[in-house]
């Protein structure tokens, strides 16, 4: 009896606390914590006509013939399935051109039949079509399409006695996390379906491309939806949806759509021109990591820095230099070196803006005209490091620091690491294991440039550097590092 009174006090003081905090808690507040949307069928209502399923049809080479299995000596089935298959071969089934179909979503932004779907939905197809709400089917035409954004535009001619139903874009600038939203296409071929979530996330990248920027939601988002639209409770087109993560091919609650602002100076383009203009400078860039931005005297590891910068560029042209950390592009903050690119991007092609750059500790700005970017040029990758080849030469004189064996430059350790002749610096001979510069991807045949964007041509310029750092309390000296090829980048090395 004494337990059970123990429990049922236990019981009568959880249950106190429980009201306690219910009646602390604003009535607003308890119903947005225990439901969603009272309703979204109104909205729905207006907004489910736009939506359009997306069919394509390809016609694929003919396969290969299809080799016999492998079955143990004696089976059964040994003789009926060398005989069957063998058929095959000889009727030449496997012979004739097939053609394959695909289903995607879509939704018309324009009533005169412009429609926006993702590209990888009408990729390779000969033929586009989109599917009514109503049963009517149109053969749609690609205007346009953009594979770094991953969006396709497409047009139809609408019967003028059925006009089409078309959405407006709204501003996906202003979602916040835990703002409700809908997405609206044809999972797995089934038609037109609805579905409810969140924001659970902005500005994802899953590595899908350059400008990556992807709002994640947890609507439930499958195989047939891409292209399809996501709407705010207002059914403004706030998204475009792109890409699932799903270990099983079903929906797991982790969708990704193009935000709205992302796609709008796209699509316009696409429109006017056919193709996409994207703004250009002519710079490498990489992250600012905190031991970089103490090595450069930031606040805080914030912008994008330059690492390189292409002759005759528009950045050379405005005055940027290697080593310049990027804070602000035409106006909007360049909060991290993904920022960059994509506000470049946006840009518009000839347009003068001022960059705002950290340069030896001082703000600078500086004006550049903005270029535009040759779609079809390839990245250009890092160059492989040479293989130190056994040391047959005359010994060279060496130092060591922080980790790394260097040298001062010859013409012959220029020959033996395949350096371009016009590439000034510091040679790195070895890079002891284990150490931070290894970590850092140091390795022999390096030229140290700079530091701290002071110039080293010689070991012990590198040496008086880092004491001068030392001296003024720095942790960390920034190494500008070239490879053979001339490609730059900064590393932060702690000061031994």
């Amino acid at each position: 009896m004494a337990r059970l009174t123990r429990r049922l006090a236990a019981a009568t003081l959880i249950a106190a606390s429980l009201a306690a905090s219910l009646t602390v808690m604003p009535h607003a507040a308890r119903a947005a914590a225990t439901k969603g949307p009272d309703t979204v069928a109104d909205t729905a209502a207006l907004i489910m006509d736009a939506v359009v399923n997306i069919s394509t049809s390809q016609t694929v080479a003919p396969s290969r013939s299809v080799p016999t299995p492998e079955l143990p000596p004696g089976s059964p089935f040994e003789e009926f399935f060398e005989e069957f298959f063998k058929r095959r071969q000889q009727q030449g089934e496997d012979k004739t051109p097939r053609r394959v179909s695909s289903l995607g979503s879509g939704f018309v932004i324009d009533e005169t039949g412009f429609i926006v779907t993702n590209n990888h939905v009408i990729a390779d197809a000969d033929e586009v079509y989109a599917n009514f709400a109503d049963g009517s089917k149109l053969k749609a035409e690609i205007v346009g399409r953009d594979t770094k954004i991953d969006l396709a535009l497409l047009k139809v001619t609408p019967d003028p006695a059925k006009p089409l139903k078309a959405v407006k874009f709204g501003n996906s600038d202003i979602l916040r996390v835990g703002d409700w939203v809908m997405a609206i296409g044809n999972p797995f071929g089934l038609g037109g379906t609805l579905t409810v979530g969140v924001i659970s996330a902005r500005n994802r990248d899953i590595n899908s491309g350059p400008y990556d920027n992807f709002l994640q939601t947890d609507a439930a988002i499958n195989r047939g939806n891409s292209g399809g639209p996501l709407f705010n409770m207002e059914g403004d087109v706030v998204g475009i949806n792109t890409a699932i993560i799903s270990p099983s091919g079903g929906s797991i609650g982790i969708g990704f759509a193009v935000p709205s602002n992302t796609a709008v100076p796209i699509i316009a383009q696409l429109k006017e021109f056919g193709e996409t203009r994207r703004g250009w400078i002519g710079v490498r860039i990489q992250q600012v990591t905190p031991e970089i931005a103490e090595s450069l005297s930031l606040d805080r590891a914030r912008g994008a820095l330059i690492g390189s910068v292409n002759e005759d560029g528009p950045a050379a042209k405005g005055g940027l230099k290697a080593g310049d950390v990027v804070v602000s592009f035409d106006g909007k903050e360049v909060k991290d070196m993904r920022s960059l690119p994509i506000i470049v991007a946006d840009t518009p092609v000839d347009k003068e803006v001022d960059v705002v750059v950290v340069r030896k500790g001082q703000q600078e700005t500086l004006k550049l005209v903005v270029g535009r970017l040759d779609e079809g040029t390839a990245t250009p990758s890092a160059a492989e490091t040479p293989e130190q080849k056994p040391d047959t030469a005359p010994p060279v004189a060496t130092s060591k620091l922080m980790g790394i064996e260097m040298a001062e430059m010859t013409p012959e350790l220029r020959t033996r690491f395949k350096i371009k002749d016009e590439l000034k610096g510091v040679v790195v001979m070895a890079v002891e294991a284990g150490s931070v510069a290894a970590e850092r991807g140091i390795a022999p045949g390096n030229l140290i440039v700079e530091i701290n964007q002071e110039v080293t041509l010689t070991p012990g310029d590198v040496e008086g550097r880092v004491a001068a750092l030392k001296k003024e309390g720095r942790r960390s000296a920034l190494l500008m590092v070239a490879d053979p090829e001339g490609q730059i980048r900064f590393t932060a090395l702690p000061i031994e």
